[in-house]
């Protein structure tokens, strides 16, 4: 009598659904782009854009800015997806960072790289082909200026939110010239609100993560004792400066007292919750700080596009 051996079954595990991996690998991809900031972008883009249109155009040039958003998307997601390949590295030692696609290792670097360098070259080449040339320059120099002025300066001084803010402001500039073809005073005074903006914004995040990034080594604050006074004079000093800023359309002449009041009013209370990060240092303060902050630029900016008769 033979002995029979017992059947071995194997058992597979289910097999991924094709579309079920198509659609996580596009939310990696999409992840990239840093959708979060480019909401931002793309109303200060649009700001810039409406208010650059010549008074004598009758009509809104909707190809025109319909190609001026998207080639700033395209730029803005390439130099989203270019910084996350470079700092992959560092953004998997920071709990905020560390589910990002590439810190996470859900993706090759590779893969991104290209990405990146596609979404780029494109929104700047789609720039110059469809709307014009000094709009594709200008969001050419913030791609570089971003990626290699900005991005290593991190690891290197303090003063990196100074240089980061030049590139960070530049959506409105882009949108300007999309539309008119040049750089007036008006454009450079939208260009110096999202300047000065970005800094209590960014501050609140530093503030709040201060930890993370130090365990990171970024430098986006000093280490030691200097750390709350820097924190709380990038902080106050440019949302102070905001304020008369802001209100710079009236002295070009125009600008309605609704605008006025609405401006003072909404820099006041973003003056407000920066002050209150400056005294009490507390990351529930600084969470408040960044909601006033994601509140107070769009809410300018559709103000001034509402009281366009100022320029």
């Amino acid at each position: 009598m033979t002995t029979m051996e017992p059947a071995v079954v194997a058992l597979r595990p289910p097999s991924v659904r094709p579309h079920s991996e198509l659609r996580s690998q596009a939310a990696d991809y999409w992840a990239l782009t840093k959708p979060e900031v480019n909401f931002l972008i793309l109303i200060t883009t649009f700001a810039g854009f409406w208010l650059g249109l010549p008074s004598a155009t009758g009509s809104l040039p909707a190809f025109r800015l319909a190609s001026t958003l998207v080639g700033t998307l395209l730029v803005a997601g390439g130099t989203g997806t270019l910084n996350q390949y470079i700092e992959r590295c560092f953004d998997a030692q920071m709990r905020r960072t560390a589910r990002r696609p590439l810190a996470a290792g859900k993706m090759q670097p590779s893969a991104a790289l290209r990405f990146g360098i596609l979404l780029s070259s494109a929104g700047v080449i789609y720039l110059a082909l469809t709307v014009n040339v000094l709009a594709a320059l200008l969001a050419a120099f913030t791609l570089v200026s971003y990626l290699f002025l900005y991005t290593p300066l991190k690891r290197k001084t303090p003063l990196c939110t100074l240089a980061g803010a030049i590139p960070g402001a530049m959506p409105p500039l882009i949108g300007w010239a999309a539309a008119s073809g040049k750089l007036s005073l008006e454009a450079w005074v939208l260009y110096g609100i999202v300047f000065l903006w970005q800094f209590p914004h960014f501050m609140a995040i530093a503030w709040m993560y201060r930890e993370d990034y130090a365990r990171a080594r970024y430098l986006v604050l000093p280490f030691g004792e200097r750390r709350p006074s820097f924190m709380a004079w990038q902080t106050l000093a440019p949302c102070f400066a905001l304020v008369p800023l802001s209100l710079a359309p009236a002295l070009l002449g125009g600008a309605s007292l609704v605008y006025i009041v609405g401006a003072f009013v909404l820099g006041s209370c973003f003056f407000y919750y920066a002050a209150r990060l400056a005294v009490q240092r507390s990351n529930a303060v600084a969470r408040r700080l960044l909601f006033a902050s994601i509140l107070y630029l769009p809410m300018l900016f559709l103000m001034i596009a509402l009281d366009k008769t100022w320029l």
